[in-house]
Parts: structure tokens; C-alpha cells; sequence
């Protein structure tokens, strides 16, 4: 291990895909060269910026889109500094100094500015929107579509279900466009050139485009030159040249980019179009590289991922010794990232001397094929529709191959190659192990096939994390799956179940459905009827099956105590000192006098070091010895007070507000509401954590939209939400619907509660159930179904019959008072 005394101060602005990459590549060469400092002016982790459009359709959430987690960064040993914008690079002292962006509108920053040294010094600032400076522009309700900001605006916007106006016809513009229309707005797209996309299609391949999208609602006025936007106190309406005024509640400007390079300007780097560098993706100061949408490479800046990707390979060989490593601008694919719209387009494709040209129309199909040929190669394509064939002709433009053999038969497609048709899987094997299969991770066919047979990878799942192919905007995971098949023949499954473990081949779902059908009632016979590979399991299969066995048989099935984790076997948190952590229940967040008197006199009479308030509205005391434990229940039972639970995968909390009887805003009384729910549902066994929170009106002082179920009372009743996270993921919660009572609310949160017990895999959220079931699937059954939803209630009801005991009472009676030797805290924390 290295030394940080040792190792050289890399410090890197920005946190986008491109220096993403590159510390990717970094950590894989050289893991220990490099302690990393890392400033991102958004206030968030890395993510997959090309997948920001399915957020805004809906077909995807933010967490799907996540490259590096959290806990990434922590595991690499990276300092990660979120809402930091840099303000300036001292090269002479060879500092970087940050402001750190304030929490909100008016608010002061969190923490004062820092500066910090350098060795080596990368410069990711990216790009800047491009905003027209016509009347108006600076109205609220004026949008750029850069970052997760900009999809959040649109996405609070389009709640109102009223009229978008898309200024931009080009590839972010309809990808904006075609999200809105699914949130249920109706947007117009103004273009200012004849047709659509024109940089990136010809004309046959724009008319082909504008039709399908008006085929889907969307209007698209061409030759549109935007006048001004018009409105009093927000936008209201788009002006154009012509006269024509189109009503606007919403406005995307999407209408190109231009580099960031102000910082680098400011601290005297060589600065044209783009920060400039040369091949070894240096500015001319050497200690600094600059990447992504901010540089200027070969005089060009870029904007699409492969090249970005290209430039964060050759910074990583550099900054490992690798000099011989460089950057060299090549053709690149696009494709447009619409559900049912296919497109795909590479090279130059536009008329000139010595060219000629190749077109198959299907207009049945909706189908356009253009190849540009110049001496016998392939210098340009366009696709419309059917683009199976894209990569083949991108390959052969890529290696510059003469096609005069195959010119007959080329337009057809690789199957029709050699003139006799091949089968696709004959198609994808005669394939170049050079020919690129994903565009986006500049991804060929050998790093697929060579990763299948070199690390056995089986599933779509499996290359993906191995080797990223069609890990980002997804659309080469058909040929994907098509080499997996050739590869691996009958062997591929594509829908391949992850195992529990290592000591089953049986995914959560199966062996849920089989303890169900087979009436198996213990972990024994689980385990012989299933046929496990092991005599008695493992720290990962053995608290889940013992979770699904309670929650199918209450009443009849016994809880094994020692296939719990630590904390649920010792009904308290271990800490990092191998003192534990005792938190009493406090209904609701409410306490008393006596109870707080009682927690006072345990903390003096036990020397207990550290009191704290929780997030969830209680009182954690921190440091309990274990032999202190059963001493410490015994006293605070005598004051009433049970097991808060917070080691549990079950309820925690419900987190209110004062509600009505004290806010002059309450509507009704959250207070009264958290405590009922938290009564009728502590103690039951959930697959995850169970948190939730009742705000007493909209203003959502509980924090109820971040919870796994929320409450946010309303005058007319109660809006009910869940599939909520505010840990490791950020996300906001989903709509369930509305009830008008208080018992309607409690019923509706206990079908829920059951229904996310018979389906969710263990230790899998809320959110994340919901993700995988549907969120209409739920609702469905839960406000749609009264018949479905009293049976799932009465179920809860019926289990909670054998779940609501204390269990410090038990082990202050003896019941439970045997010990155990718990596995390891690595081996838990693993398993977890």
C-alpha cells in the first residue's frame, strides 16, 4: 500500500461522464498513484448524462442512471466535493480554490471557500446551453436541457399538463420534446432549419422523422425563426418572425452548446473554441489536461460520448507513464434515444464531386437506407427504421474497406453480403473482433466476446458490468444479446435468474413462489426440497429465507434468531467500537416528561457517553456496553418505553409534524395519524427498512415525499405517497392516490405494507419493488381493487397478531436470553 505521504495530488474539475472514465481507468492501472480530490459544482454523484431523456420520459429513474454511487468514492479512497464550483487555478502555487453553492435561493453557503493543492490538475468543465437572446428569455418558465436541474424543472412543469414549446429540432430538443409528451403536455418543436436533425440526417431521413413524431402528437413547424417570448411575470407565449403566436406554459431552449472554458481562460490557458490541448490531451501548461465538452482536440471540440470517452483513456495512460497513448478524432454514430424511433447516421453523408450514393425505401415499413460511396467506400450512412445493420456499415467505414465485391448486394444489409443470405446469429459471428458494437463506451465485439469466455459471463447483466457495452443509452443491446447467443448457444438464457447465493441456483422470486406452493414451513426443509448446495446456508440466503418464512406462515412459522443479523440478534446497533446503541420507540416523535426523565437517568445510571436526536425524531444513546444492555431495557420498560427498533429490517419510524392542533397551516391532525400508524405497525418484519412520515399540509414539514410511505394531509383528506429514498439514493416519492378518513389512509398503508411484504425481495426498498412491480401495477391493486386491498389488510392485521412484542421485555424476562456467537461484522456488512 502506498504511502498518501507518497502519492502525487491529482485534482480533477468536474464531475461529468468524461473525467468519470477517466479516473475509472485511472484506479484500474494504477490504483494507489493518485489521492484524489475530485469538485463537482452539481450537488450530486456521477451520471449517465445520454440517459437524462428516459428520466424525463418516465422510463427511467435517476438511480438507474447513477455511474458512481457514494460509496464509489468511498471505497477508492476519493475526496468528492458536491456543489463546489471552482473559482479559480492558481498555476504558480498550483492551488484550486472552490465556492461551495448554497443550499438555496438567498441562503448563505454551507461551509466556507477551500483551496487545495495539485500535482497533476484535469479541467472537465464541460458546456453551456446556448440561450437566445430574444425578448423574454430570461421569463420564468424558460428552460435549457443540460443537466438532472433542468430535467426537474421540466418534470415539476409538466404537472400542469399544459403546453410545451420546444425551440431546437436537433437531437436534445427531441428527445425533450418526445419526454414532455409523455408527462402529458402538448409540445410544439421549432426548428429553424427545412427539415429536422439536419446535421445528423439528410432530407429524406428529417421528412421520415418529423412524420413519425407528428404520427405521436408532437407538432413540429420547420423554418421557424423564434421573435420573442412573450409574458408578464412568466412565460405565457412564443412569438415567431411570421406572426404566428403559440400559447407556452413551458420553454426548452435546446438549440446547441458552447465549452466552458471561462476557468481555464481566467488562469491564462490557451483558450480558441475550447480549452485547447494537444494529443496527449495537455494545455500548454503541462501539468494540466483538460477533457470532454470543454476541450479543443485536432481544432474540434466534441459533443457526442465516444470521442469524450477516447479523450478520458489517453488521460489515464498519460497520468500512469503511458505517453505513447493519444488522442485522434474518428467518425462517430448517432442514434436518437426516442422509444420506437430508430435512427442511426455516421460519416459525411452530403452531396459533393466523386460521390454516389446507394438508397433502399420501404415506405410500407417506414423503412430509409442512404450509403455515400466515394472510390468504392463507404464515407457516409443514414438510417431510418430498421437499423440492425448500423454497426456493419459503421465497421466498414471505420476500417475504410473497399465494398466493390459486395456492391450489388450492399444496401441489404451484412446478411446479404456475399449474395447467398445469412442467419442473423451466422451475421453477428462473421462480425470483425474490431468492429464496434457500442458507440457510447467505445465498446468493440472482441471485449465482449473475450470477456464471455475469458470471465464466464452468462447474462446481458453480466457484460454490461463487465465490460459497459450497452450500459448507457441502450441501443446496441440487440446486438449484444445476439453475440451472447452466438457465443454461448442453447447455453444463453436471456432471462437468466440471479441466484440468492452461491448455495442455490434460485433467484428470491422462485423460491418465494416455491415456500408458497410446497407449503414448506421451516428453514430445514427449505433447504432439502429446494436441493441448497450447502448443509445449512449462508450469512446471505439464511436471513431471507427466514424473512419469507415469517412473512408466509405467521403463527406457524418460528423465527430462527440466529439466521438474524447482528443487530436484529442483539435488538440493538453495534458500533464501530464494539459498543452497542439503544433507541426507545417514541410513538409519533412524542414524548413526555416521565419518558425523557427515564432516558436521563438510564444515560447518568449506565455512563452512557453520547445522547443524540435521530432524523426520525427520537433519542439514540450511543456507546452501551453489551454487558449494560439487558439492565438498560429493564429500566426503560419500567418507564413504558419499548424497542425503537432501529436496527430492524421493519418499521423504524413515522416521522409528523404538530399538524393542526398547533400550526396555523395543519389541515389535519399528522400528529395524531403518525402515532395510530405507528401503533398498528411496529414490529412487523418488512424486506428492507421501513420508514415513514404524516405532514400535516402541503408545505411537507415531515418530509413525507422522501419516506417509503408518506402522508401529506390536504383539506379534503389525505394525498398518500410512497417508494421514497433519502440514503444512498435520492428519490423523490410516487403518488399512491387519495383518501378522505383517517381509517381509509390506515387501511390503505396496510395493504401496501402487505403487499411490498408477499412481493419484495429481501433487503430490497420500497422504491426499488416499485421500480421492478410498477407503479400501476401497485396502485392498482391497492385504490383500484377494494376487494384486493381488505384481503391484503386482513392479512396484515392477521400476522401482526404474532409480531407486536417487545423484544428487550423478552429478554429482560429470559425469554430470549441465550446467546450466540455472531458472524463477523465484515462477513454481515457483506452480506448486506
Amino acid at each position: 500500500m502506498v504511502n498518501n505521504c507518497d502519492k502525487k495530488r491529482l485534482v480533477v474539475v468536474g464531475n461529468g461522464m468524461a473525467p468519470g472514465r477517466a479516473l475509472e481507468r485511472l484506479i484500474e492501472r494504477a490504483p494507489d498513484s493518485y489521492d484524489i480530490t475530485i469538485f463537482n459544482a452539481e450537488p450530486r454523484v456521477n451520471y449517465d448524462r445520454i440517459m437524462l431523456s428516459p428520466v424525463l420520459s418516465g422510463e427511467k429513474s435517476f438511480e438507474e442512471i447513477v455511474i458512481h454511487g457514494d460509496g464509489w468514492y468511498v471505497q477508492n479512497g476519493i475526496t468528492l466535493y458536491k456543489g463546489a464550483k471552482v473559482t479559480g487555478i492558481d498555476r504558480i502555487a498550483k492551488t484550486v480554490t472552490a465556492e461551495f453553492v448554497a443550499s438555496g435561493s438567498g441562503q448563505a453557503p454551507l461551509q466556507p471557500p477551500i483551496s487545495v493543492e495539485y500535482d497533476k490538475l484535469i479541467v472537465a468543465t464541460g458546456s453551456s446551453p446556448i440561450i437566445i437572446p430574444v425578448p423574454g428569455h430570461d421569463l420564468p418558465g424558460v428552460l435549457a436541457y443540460r443537466d438532472l436541474d433542468d430535467v426537474n424543472a421540466m418534470l415539476l412543469a409538466a404537472k400542469s399538463k399544459g403546453n410545451a414549446v420546444v425551440i431546437g429540432g436537433g437531437l436534445l430538443g427531441l428527445e425533450a420534446a418526445a419526454g414532455l409528451m409523455e408527462q402529458g403536455m402538448s409540445v410544439t418543436v421549432l426548428h429553424l432549419m427545412p427539415t429536422l436533425m439536419e446535421r445528423q440526417l439528410d432530407p429524406a431521413a428529417g421528412h421520415l422523422l418529423q412524420r413519425s413524431l407528428e404520427a405521436r402528437g408532437i407538432d413540429v413547424i420547420t423554418r421557424a425563426n423564434t421573435k420573442a417570448i412573450v409574458g408578464d411575470n412568466k412565460v405565457e407565449a412564443v412569438e415567431l418572425d411570421s406572426g404566428q403566436v403559440l400559447p407556452a406554459d413551458l420553454v426548452v431552449m435546446a438549440v446547441g452548446i458552447r465549452p466552458n472554458s471561462g476557468l481555464a481562460e481566467a488562469a491564462g490557458l490557451a483558450v480558441n473554441r475550447g480549452i485547447v490541448v494537444d494529443n496527449s490531451m495537455r494545455t500548454d501548461d503541462p501539468e494540466i489536461f483538460a477533457l470532454g465538452e470543454c476541450a479543443e482536440a485536432d481544432g474540434e471540440v466534441f459533443g457526442l460520448v465516444a470521442p469524450l470517452y477516447e479523450m478520458a483513456n489517453v488521460v489515464a495512460a498519460q497520468l500512469t507513464g503511458e505517453e505513447s497513448k493519444s488522442f485522434k478524432s474518428s467518425a462517430t454514430a448517432t442514434k436518437l434515444k426516442v422509444t420506437g424511433i430508430n435512427l442511426y447516421s455516421a460519416g459525411d453523408f452530403a452531396e459533393g464531386e466523386g460521390r454516389e450514393e446507394i438508397v433502399l425505401r420501404d415506405g410500407a415499413r417506414g423503412n430509409y437506407r442512404r450509403l455515400v460511396l466515394k472510390d468504392n467506400k463507404i464515407i457516409g450512412i443514414v438510417m431510418y427504421g430498421d437499423t440492425a445493420d448500423g454497426a456493419w456499415f459503421f465497421d466498414l467505414l471505420k476500417r475504410d474497406v473497399d465494398v466493390s465485391d459486395m456492391r450489388e448486394t450492399l444496401i441489404f444489409g451484412q446478411n446479404y453480403a456475399g449474395g447467398i443470405p445469412l442467419d442473423p446469429g451466422a451475421a453477428v459471428a462473421a462480425l470483425p473482433d474490431e468492429a464496434e458494437v457500442c458507440g457510447c463506451n467505445g465498446v468493440c465485439k472482441g471485449d465482449i466476446t473475450g470477456a464471455i469466455a475469458g470471465l464466464g459471463l452468462k447474462s446481458l447483466d453480466d457484460v454490461r458490468a463487465h465490460t459497459k457495452a450497452s450500459a448507457s443509452c441502450g441501443t446496441c443491446t440487440g446486438l449484444v444479446e445476439q453475440i451472447l447467443k452466438a457465443q454461448l448457444g442453447d447455453a444463453y438464457n436471456p432471462a437468466v435468474v440471479t441466484p440468492m447465493c452461491g448455495c442455490t441456483d434460485l433467484g428470491h422470486d422462485e423460491v418465494r413462489r416455491l415456500i408458497v406452493a410446497k407449503e414448506i414451513k421451516s428453514l430445514p426443509d427449505v433447504m432439502q426440497q429446494l436441493e441448497w448446495k450447502t448443509s445449512c446456508g449462508c450469512a446471505k440466503c439464511r436471513p431471507a429465507l427466514n424473512y419469507y418464512l415469517l412473512a408466509t406462515w405467521p403463527g406457524e412459522y418460528e423465527d430462527d434468531n440466529q439466521s438474524r443479523f447482528i443487530n436484529e440478534r442483539v435488538h440493538a446497533n453495534i458500533q464501530k467500537d464494539g459498543t452497542y446503541s439503544v433507541v426507545p420507540r417514541m410513538w409519533g416523535g412524542v414524548t413526555s416528561a416521565s419518558e425523557l426523565r427515564a432516558i436521563a437517568d438510564v444515560v447518568e445510571k449506565f455512563d452512557i457517553p453520547t445522547v443524540k436526536c435521530t432524523g426520525g425524531q427520537r433519542i439514540d444513546m450511543l456507546g452501551v456496553k453489551k454487558e449494560d444492555l439487558l439492565a438498560v431495557w429493564a429500566d426503560l420498560n419500567a418507564a413504558g418505553m419499548v424497542s425503537g427498533a432501529a436496527y430492524a429490517k421493519g418499521l423504524r419510524t413515522v416521522k409528523t409534524c404538530v399538524g393542526k392542533d398547533w400550526c396555523r397551516f395543519g389541515t389535519q391532525d399528522s400528529t395524531g395519524l403518525g402515532i395510530k400508524l405507528e401503533k398498528f405497525l411496529w414490529g412487523s418484519w418488512t424486506p428492507a427498512k421501513l420508514k415513514l412520515a404524516v405532514s400535516g399540509c402541503p408545505r411537507n414539514c415531515a418530509e413525507a415525499t422522501c419516506k417509503d410511505i408518506g402522508v401529506i394531509c390536504v383539506d379534503s383528506g389525505y394525498e398518500i405517497h410512497f417508494g421514497g429514498a433519502a440514503g444512498l439514493d435520492i428519490k423523490g416519492t410516487e403518488v399512491l392516490g387519495n383518501v378522505a378518513s383517517e381509517e381509509e389512509a390506515i387501511e390503505v398503508i396496510g395493504a401496501l405494507t402487505q403487499l411490498y411484504r408477499e412481493q419484495g425481495r429481501y433487503l430490497e426498498r420500497i422504491y426499488k419493488w416499485a421500480k421492478r412491480v410498477g407503479t400501476e401495477k401497485i396502485r392498482e391493486q391497492i385504490l383500484d381493487d377494494r376487494e384486493r386491498r381488505v384481503e391484503l389488510y386482513e392479512r396484515f392485521v392477521y400476522s401482526q397478531k404474532f409480531a407486536q412484542i417487545d423484544p428487550w421485555a423478552e429478554r429482560v424476562a429470559g425469554k430470549d436470553a441465550h446467546e450466540f456467537q455472531p458472524m463477523s461484522v465484515a462477513t454481515m456488512e457483506a452480506a448486506e
